[in-house]
């Protein structure tokens, strides 16, 4: 045994002053920018120098920054403004108007986005006028924004931008009019019909203004809209000068609009035509209703694009993939992101043949010609194998197993199923007629108990094609699994959700996934965000602890209607699945009858980096005792949602108290506690920033999504 006596033991130890610059960059490019520049850079010399490197401080976002209050960013900014070239405050709701007043400072900035940030007319003007070199912009239209009101200087700062995106929360052009050299355009449309006060909102816009937005240089046209017939008319605006000249560069075109009837757009055939001439398309993604077979042939013959989604465009199914699979494309293998939701939707009752269905061959082929595609989304479709035990190719996941660099991947619940056992096909296949359907008790399917580390069902309904599946997906670190019958309880997405649903339960193949293919899910060790909604074969949540035990990189975790509606039987696993999950940052659990006692908040705790927080239940409870104690603990908690059962005044006094206790370290604290079936509803979630909602307070898919949070 080797003896070291102490000077050799201190000879040989090292330090971080001994570390290369190169080490400690990358050191520092973990630590939160105002922690850099206002702590780590007063240590020492080195870290002085080192914290003010050129790649520290060229391009900063305080987006994540929740525990910056506005003195803390003020100092920041300070000190950032020689430096920084690439600024991003995208939802930092919480700072001051007057914060905003100290960007004027930092002159040398290209890159700014000030999304979600509290900017008057008059602030906005004074920003653009001081930032002469600014050529990417992403900022808020708000009520009472008036371009009339922005300085000669600032006009001119807008005539040179090249990007912009646009979060209209009022009907207007924003500053588009002044953009004559964009490249690149976003829009985010989140207008409502009412107002508060409950008069229409009018979509009339200034005549003057209405030919303004010519595009003569745009390449990339991006349009999200949330639901209402404001936000698609004022759409209709923004594209009408599309009906007289398409933009020649045109390479992008992205409009997302929710709902089962989006407003006709006429011009969206010449549109395709013009996409088909440069064949050097991105990215395309329209309304079910703007395009026809000849027209989506045109667009993509020719083109290889990166970004394709055909959310809900079932009647272009055929070709889309006769594009895809027989050289309707230049090459598929440019192709990373797909969004297929809903491209067969045909609910349950009705699926009459195979084409109704996902068909596996079709999806080997699919993987083979595009196979480096990395976001997959295949929401709303319908998958049953009719032979269990049939390994090979027969089942839909041997096929999508082939995806060998998917990272993210959205699929509906019964394509995991190995088939029906014999009760389940007897009750599937039972003659009655659809018209009684409404009025005839449903016959209970039962569902064998999963105990984790056990074996196959013996009755065959296990999950061996799930862990096929899993074995071709090492790098996958999104999975959304998603059943049929299911629509969130929140009601600003409602539209949307509600477009295509079937009864819960219809899909027998769906109610066959349960626990077991839960805890096969073990296999993922990289997996870092999981959805787990509308599936009722989970029965008491026993392969989520098994799953929680092995993933120990999961930082968002979204579980909704899990097992029976009527009773939570899967509470004690859940307890224990949250007791492990040491490095999950985000929850969202949406369950009819949840009970936010003690219990669920003392397990809840030990998730010591949670940073938000969503409960929605329509007859759950809340102990208002434990909810404080769990955020005193969770000290890193910037956003507490609670949408329960109870009174209107319980919650309100609930989050008062939190509000009134810890916002005062917690700057960015977002506390909401509202019943959830109380008809005020609407307007409390129309105030929760837009950041919060889209991020995990409204449940929707996060797979082969286009990019709207930043414009760079």
């Amino acid at each position: 045994m080797a003896v070291h006596d102490e000077d050799t033991m201190s000879s040989t130890s090292v330090g971080m002053s001994d570390l290369s610059d190169e080490i400690l960059l990358c050191i520092l490019r973990h630590v939160p920018v105002c922690d850099l520049v206002l702590n780590v850079a007063n240590v020492c010399h080195k870290l002085h120098t080192l914290s003010h490197d050129k790649t520290l401080l060229s391009t900063v976002s305080l987006s994540e920054e929740y525990l910056a209050d506005d003195l803390l960013v003020r100092h920041a900014l300070r000190q950032l403004a020689p430096h920084v070239q690439s600024l991003s405050l995208n939802g930092c709701y919480w700072l001051a108007g007057s914060t905003m007043e100290l960007l004027s400072r930092c002159r040398g900035v290209t890159h700014l986005d000030v999304t979600g940030c509290r900017l008057t007319t008059p602030r906005l003007s004074r920003l653009l006028s001081s930032l002469p070199l600014l050529t990417s912009l992403a900022f808020d239209v708000t009520a009472g924004f008036t371009l009339a009101r922005l300085s000669s200087e600032a006009v001119d700062s807008l005539s040179r931008l090249s990007e912009l995106r646009q979060t209209l929360l009022t009907p207007s052009y924003g500053v588009v009019p002044c953009c004559a050299q964009l490249r690149k355009l976003m829009l985010q449309f989140d207008i409502p019909d009412v107002t508060k006060e409950g008069v229409g909102v009018c979509c009339q816009l200034m005549v003057g203004q209405s030919s303004v937005p010519h595009y003569q240089q745009l390449e990339e046209f991006t349009a999200r809209l949330a639901p209402g017939e404001v936000n698609q008319t004022l759409l209709l605006l923004y594209l009408a000068v599309f009906s007289v000249h398409v933009p020649k560069r045109l390479r992008v075109f992205l409009v997302s609009i929710p709902g089962p009837n989006p407003a006709h757009w006429p011009a969206a055939p010449s549109l395709a035509q013009s996409l088909n001439r440069r064949g050097d398309l991105v990215a395309l993604q329209l309304p079910r209703s703007w395009l026809d077979t000849s027209s989506l042939k045109a667009a993509l013959e020719g083109n290889s694009p990166k970004h394709l989604s055909f959310s809900r465009c079932s009647a272009l199914r055929p070709q889309v993939f006769q594009s895809l699979l027989e050289g309707g494309v230049e090459d598929a293998a440019q192709l990373l992101s797909l969004n297929l939701s809903g491209i067969n939707q045909v609910v349950y009752s009705e699926c009459r043949s195979a084409d109704d269905h996902l068909l596996p061959w079709t999806m080997s082929r699919l993987a083979v010609g595009c196979f480096n595609i990395k976001h997959l989304n295949l929401m709303h479709t319908h998958y049953h194998h009719e032979t269990p035990n049939q390994g090979g190719e027969a089942h839909l996941c041997a096929s999508l197993a082939k995806f060998r660099h998917l990272r993210s991947l959205t699929l509906p619940a019964c394509a995991l199923s190995d088939g029906l056992n014999s009760h389940q096909v007897s009750t599937n296949n039972s003659p009655s007629s659809a018209l009684f359907l409404g009025f005839k008790k449903s016959p209970r399917v039962g569902f064998p108990n999963y105990r984790p580390g056990s074996g196959p069902s013996p009755s065959g309904d296990s999950a061996a094609a799930l862990k096929q599946l899993l074995t071709g997906f090492p790098l996958l670190e999104t999975l959304e699994l998603i059943g049929p019958g299911f629509v969130s309880a929140l009601p600003r997405l409602e539209p949307c959700g509600r477009a295509h649903v079937e009864p819960r339960g219809m899909c027998a193949w769906a109610q066959g996934v349960g626990d077991a293919h839960v805890a096969a899910l073990e296999a993922l060790p990289r997996l870092h965000r999981l959805t787990l909604a509308g599936l009722p074969g989970v029965l008491k949540g026993t392969g989520l602890v098994q799953l929680a035990g092995q993933c120990r990189d999961l930082k968002v975790l979204s579980l909704a209607n899990l097992g029976s509606l009527k009773i939570m039987n899967y509470t004690p696993a859940l307890l224990d699945t949250l007791k492990q999950c040491t490095q999950l940052q985000e929850l969202r659990l949406e369950q009819p009858y949840l009970n936010a006692n003690a219990l669920f908040f003392n397990a809840l705790s030990c998730c010591s980096r949670l940073r938000r927080l969503c409960l929605i239940s329509r007859s759950g409870t809340f102990d208002p005792l434990a909810t404080e104690t769990f955020m005193e603990r969770c000290c890193h908690v910037t956003m507490c949602h609670m949408f329960m059962g109870g009174t209107l005044v319980a919650c309100r006094t609930l989050q008062k108290v939190l509000r009134d206790r810890f916002s005062v370290d917690r700057p960015a604290l977002s506390v909401v506690v509202y019943p959830l079936q109380h008809e005020d509803l609407p307007s409390i979630i129309r105030d929760i920033p837009l950041t919060l909602l889209d991020r995990i307070t409204l449940f929707q898919s996060h797979v082969a999504q286009p990019p709207h949070l930043s414009p760079w």
